[in-house]
């Protein structure tokens, strides 16, 4: 079992400076090898107090050189959004710089408003995704990029630096949708799933992707990776109060947004699985929104969190966890309190119950 931490740089209401967001990101960042953490999982996003990181590769650039263990992971490259001849020398390149910590996850993005400002339609999201991790990992894995679909056609050029280390077993992708849990499994990598829906449907989602990969590559599957939004506070009293707060805050900016309550994902191609749920979220509204997803997500006391988690697994199996700690509007000392009682707390109880377990 590992422990990630994701990085989303939000400035919720805007209540500081973006140089703010990133100093104090940066610092929760380089905690997080110091407390123990396995690896970083900065996002991909833009133009938006929601999350603004429009270079995972260049910020992990600069973490490689400010941390000497822990893994720096894509979380993700939003594919449709970057030149695949870019992305493969910018990964090869910071696997480069850290000696071979780097981990490529993948996505193909949910927001009308970014694609809009990339000046893409986001109705190519799915076959530009598809046409792009082919050519991608092709590059990273072969040293060479060679491409002959309709979006990104690219002659058979050499990638330099050529490729520091295989990349088997560190590609990830995001996959919360039926079509992309598929083309996870086919291409071979980790699954990366939200906690945003009941763990019962989700657990329909890690079979079938277990089931594909099986399918396709002959082997089990590796683990799968969940992204939670977490609180965690020894005081009950505070995790409660606290834990509600932000963790309704950030599900807030998400229905902002992604505008999840509107007709554009019914229409988008390739977005149908989401456009399906726009009556359900109109229909609940944002409380109904609100108490669903605090019931999906892992914050509270360390013991109501490593319940959470252990109950997940009697569902999926094995799992790695990347939690978020800085969200919703979550000043700095609370990230990192909060952060560190999830170290102290949570990360040793469950590793000794994964290796019980696997003993």
């Amino acid at each position: 079992m590992q422990f990630g931490v994701q990085m989303v740089f939000q400035n919720f209401g805007r209540r500081t400076s973006d140089a703010q967001v990133y100093d104090e990101d940066i610092r929760l960042g380089l905690l997080a090898e110091e407390l123990g953490f396995d690896a970083l999982w900065p996002v991909e996003h833009h133009f938006e107090d929601y999350s603004f990181c429009p270079d995972n590769i260049q910020f992990l650039s600069y973490m490689a050189g400010r941390t000497s263990r822990i893994k720096l992971g894509t979380g993700a490259v939003i594919l449709p959004w970057n030149m695949p001849i870019r992305v493969a020398e910018k990964i090869v390149l910071l696997d480069h710089l850290c000696e071979g910590r780097t981990l490529f996850g993948m996505g193909r993005g949910l927001a009308r408003k970014e694609y809009a400002g990339m000046g893409i339609d986001m109705d190519e999201a799915r076959a530009r995704f598809d046409e792009s991790a082919d050519m991608v990992l092709q590059a990273i894995e072969t040293g060479f990029i060679e491409g002959k679909g309709p979006y990104y056609p690219q002659t058979r050029t050499e990638i330099r630096p050529g490729p520091y280390k295989s990349f088997d077993d560190r590609i990830y992708q995001v996959a919360m949708s039926p079509e992309s849990v598929q083309e996870c499994a086919k291409i071979g990598a980790r699954m990366v799933i939200f906690a945003q829906r009941p763990w019962e449907q989700q657990a329909e989602a890690v079979a079938a992707y277990r089931k594909a990969f099986q399918e396709h590559h002959g082997r089990k599957s590796p683990p799968i990776m969940i992204c939670d939004f977490t609180y965690c506070d020894t005081d009950p009293e505070r995790a409660e109060r606290l834990g509600r707060q932000y963790v309704t805050n950030y599900l807030l900016t998400v229905l902002d947004h992604y505008e999840l309550a509107g007709d554009h994902l019914k229409e988008a191609k390739g977005y149908e699985a989401y456009g399906d749920a726009v009556e359900a979220i109109r229909s609940i509204g944002k409380e109904g929104m609100a108490a669903g997803y605090l019931d999906v997500t892992a914050w509270g006391t360390p013991e109501q969190i490593i319940k959470k988690y252990k109950w997940r697994y009697e569902l999926l199996g094995d799992f790695d966890i990347n939690p978020c700690f800085r969200f919703g509007g979550i000043g700095y000392d609370e990230a990192e309190r909060s952060m560190r009682c999830f170290a102290e707390h949570v990360i040793p109880a469950l590793r000794e119950w994964d290796r019980r377990k696997a003993a």
